[in-house]
């Protein structure tokens, strides 16, 4: 019986006739440890993705930063990351709500490189100077739609107060999304997850040309995303826990400001034809400004969005 993947997970990859070959794939590539070269991106990384749940179901998506080294993996089944915690920070929030054992979901992502590798697991212990993860799954990814950047300095100015937003977001959050080349969603298999591999959090990477999330405003003033689903490893582990779990926690980064913006939304899965996308109707925000200490250099288009010649 194939283990690596949930009910949600085989639906899709059915779907686009793919089901067979990833029984197959998956135990070969999903683990339940982390391989030394994973170990070794980790270690080198500015800045960690971070998925978790809260009480009341809802997926939440965050950047943590520090210097490179500040992921550890002391062994191929634990990762420490050092860092201070921001307390207005909403996917840590759910974490100290839910306490050890709580389901995380890691990306590790060097965008200079576009290397990253993923890393699900399970809360094991968090204090004010970081947090420690027990490995349930780790796993590579391609560098596909991946914009190339680089860090180029630390700006120590203490974070700015968070500031809430209802469903209509506003003018700042608005832009933001509409420039984006780049945000990370995290998603669940369920509302409380399961203890099999193939169950918990996600967090994944999405990216495109600057305004490739299109913005629609609905009559009752509220927001919705269309974010397409450009053709990937065929794991549909995001679309997979929609397909269970329908809400979605969206993070996009201000790469040269600095601020942090968090949505909650309830999503949808679209198909047309054989293109895929997601309907992401907004349920909540949090602008973080300064949330992220790092300074980047303008970003170099994934080989997939450059023009042609």
């Amino acid at each position: 019986m194939d283990k690596s993947w949930h009910p949600g997970e085989q639906t899709l990859q059915a779907r686009v006739g793919m089901r067979e070959r990833m029984a197959e794939i998956g135990p070969q590539v999903i683990r339940d440890h982390m391989p030394d070269q994973h170990r070794e991106l980790f270690g080198k990384l500015p800045t960690m993705l971070l998925g978790a749940l809260d009480a009341a179901g809802q997926p939440w998506a965050t950047m943590l930063a520090g210097p490179p080294g500040f992921v550890a993996t002391s062994d191929a089944r634990t990762m420490t990351i050092t860092t201070a915690l921001d307390g207005q920070d909403p996917a840590l929030a759910a974490l100290r709500a839910r306490g050890p054992g709580a389901p995380v979901g890691l990306l590790g992502l060097e965008p200079h490189t576009r290397r990253r590798n993923r890393m699900n697991g399970r809360l094991a212990a968090m204090s004010e100077g970081g947090l420690e993860v027990a490995v349930v799954q780790s796993f590579g990814n391609c560098p596909k739609y991946i914009q190339a950047r680089d860090p180029l300095r630390w700006d120590d100015t203490p974070p700015a107060l968070a500031q809430p937003l209802g469903a209509a977001l506003d003018a700042g959050a608005l832009a933001l999304i509409e420039a984006a080349d780049t945000l990370f969603i995290a998603s669940a298999s369920a509302p409380v997850p399961g203890d099999g591999r193939a169950e918990g959090v996600d967090v994944s990477h999405r990216g495109g040309p600057p305004g490739f999330v299109a913005v629609q405003r609905r009559l009752d003033g509220g927001v919705e995303l269309l974010i397409p689903d450009f053709p990937g490893n065929r794991f549909f582990m995001t679309l997979g826990n929609l397909l269970r779990h329908p809400r979605a926690g969206l993070l996009v980064p201000d790469y040269a400001g600095g601020e942090l913006l968090h949505l909650a939304a309830d999503a949808e899965i679209v198909w047309r034809d054989d293109a895929r996308g997601l309907r992401l109707r907004v349920t909540a925000g949090l602008r973080r400004p300064g949330a992220l200490p790092w300074r980047w250099s303008a970003a170099q288009l994934a080989p997939q969005f450059e023009p042609a010649p």
